[in-house]
């Protein structure tokens, strides 16, 4: 008879160390962070911030060792070979794309947070970070639903973080609210289909679900349908959107580009999870409401985005976040498309994860250089760029150029066909129409921006003329801003590589 004490002892024996150490990385350094806070001199609090650099360089290095294999702890000892945390090729890509977008961001933050509180940004920002690392390797609700909130909860503090700006704390209200919303619908659809199936892995609720008794089968598709519900708020797909545009005008430019990338990898990975491996035998009720809120999403978000541009007074930052919705659309096509066609188009989801993420940031890094020297970061503080700082105005064409789809933006390109073909490959014809239709949409504000760039001032004097005196620019936002450039023109030298590093099998 096996005792408590060697139960426990067998639990921990089995925790594989490695497999967790990226994200127990950033949480050790994110506590190292606030307690060096209470000793560092006001001074030096910018040390805090390349300390959070050194703790997600060092966390991405972990990942190196893991990418031979799958390796998963947490596990159950008796029965099924279910475990908990699975450190598999999926997870390892997400992980890249979450630690490498978190790592940008403190490069944009380490020159961004003078009048902000040092101690408290870098330990909510590396929080968040570290649930964001573990989602993806979630492979129990209970974990899944953890790890959101983690990467969450610091979210809401970061949005607000600038004491006594309105649009800040009103964005980290409605941010707050509407993932609290989010987050309640969720764990009610969880609890039904833990109720339904008896129990929390995905892999045993995936073979449960197929033969649920039929007094509770209503109780398990109204948890499927819901869990869902919450996901689509997380991944601010339409109508679940409108907490995005306010939310990203208000936070501080760095976590707004934060938000757009790290924040869209938690909620598509999460998303992912519960659809292909827990809900696969009801992909017949999840792929087409999927693939009609691919369509209203990058519909509302192109839309919206065009409106955004008719102005040149307009926010930029808004457009992006507009943007950002957009593509949230066009990142729900292969998951909609595996209810169809099989896991494999997953990959097609997180190829052009990896493209949007290293553009979007990129785009974020140059506005916060504009933003330096014109706070308003007005559309119109883009015009005639190229007159002032050249390589910042090349480098923001090439970006919108990837956003767009159009050479030499080659990996966006290539990430767009990928997405429609696999819309054409699961028979989702309309889908592939109407994602075409929105990239012509798309098209006409990308190129404005991209137009403006290079266009001199405007003939009837209303632009503002551009300062004479140049600012320094901080090291880390320079090498922000490189790094994506060159990640930028390495992947679209080479396209076909990203597709076979995103090739995931989650089965």
């Amino acid at each position: 008879m096996t005792t408590a004490a060697e139960s426990t002892t067998s639990l921990v024996q089995s925790v594989d160390w490695l497999a967790i150490a990226p994200p127990v990385t950033v949480a050790a350094v994110a506590l190292v962070v606030l307690v060096a806070d209470l000793f560092v001199p006001r001074a030096r609090k910018p040390l805090l911030g390349y300390g959070a650099v050194a703790g997600l360089v060092a966390a991405l290095a972990l990942l190196i060792p893991l990418r031979d294999g799958d390796r998963s702890t947490f596990c159950l000892t008796t029965g099924t070979r279910a475990c908990s945390y699975t450190a598999d090729h999926f997870a390892l890509i997400i992980q890249v794309l979450v630690l490498g977008g978190a790592l940008l961001t403190a490069l944009l933050s380490i020159g961004d947070t003078r009048k902000l509180p040092a101690g408290e940004f870098w330990f909510l920002l590396l929080s968040s970070a570290a649930g964001a690392a573990l989602l993806p390797a979630a492979r129990d609700l209970a974990t899944l639903v953890v790890a959101l909130e983690v990467a969450s909860l610091p979210a809401f503090a970061l949005v607000g973080i600038k004491r006594g700006d309105r649009r800040s704390s009103e964005a980290a209200l409605k941010f707050f609210l509407s993932s609290v919303v989010a987050t309640a619908v969720m764990l009610l659809g969880v609890s039904f289909v833990y109720a339904a199936t008896g129990t929390l892995h995905l892999t045993e609720i995936a073979g449960r679900l197929d033969d649920v008794p039929g007094q509770l089968s209503v109780l398990a598709q109204a948890g499927v349908v819901l869990t869902l519900v919450g996901f689509a708020f997380k991944t601010a797909a339409a109508p679940f959107h409108f907490w995005v545009p306010d939310t990203y005008v208000g936070a501080p430019l760095p976590i707004a580009a934060y938000l757009s990338v790290v924040g869209k990898a938690v909620g598509f990975s999460g998303l992912i999870l519960v659809t292909v491996v827990a809900f696969p035998s009801y992909a017949d009720v999840w792929g087409p409401a999927l693939a009609v809120l691919a369509a209203l999403t990058m519909t509302i978000g192109n839309v919206a985005a065009l409106r955004q541009s008719a102005t040149r007074a307009r926010s930029a930052v808004r457009l992006l976040a507009w943007s950002s919705v957009a593509q949230a659309g066009y990142l729900l096509v292969p998951i909609a498309a595996a209810a169809y066609a099989g896991d494999r188009q997953i990959g097609s989801t997180v190829a052009y994860a990896l493209m949007y993420a290293v553009v979007n940031l990129g785009a974020f890094a140059v506005a916060a250089l504009v933003a330096r020297t014109h706070p308003r970061n007005r559309i119109a503080d883009y015009r005639n760029l190229y007159a002032t700082r050249p390589l910042a105005a090349l480098t923001m064409g090439f970006f919108l150029l990837c956003l767009a789809g159009l050479p030499p933006g080659i990996i966006g390109l290539f990430a767009k066909v990928t997405v429609f073909s696999s819309a054409v490959d699961a028979g989702l014809g309309w889908l592939a129409v109407v994602m075409a239709v929105n990239v012509v949409i798309a098209l006409y504000y990308y190129l404005q921006w991209t137009a403006a760039l290079f266009r001199g001032p405007a003939e009837d004097g209303t632009e503002q003329p551009r300062p004479t005196t140049r600012h320094r620019t901080p090291a880390p936002l320079t090498a922000a801003i490189v790094l994506t450039a060159a990640a930028g023109v390495a992947l679209s030298g080479a396209p076909q590589t990203v597709l076979r590093f995103a090739a995931v099998n989650l089965f």
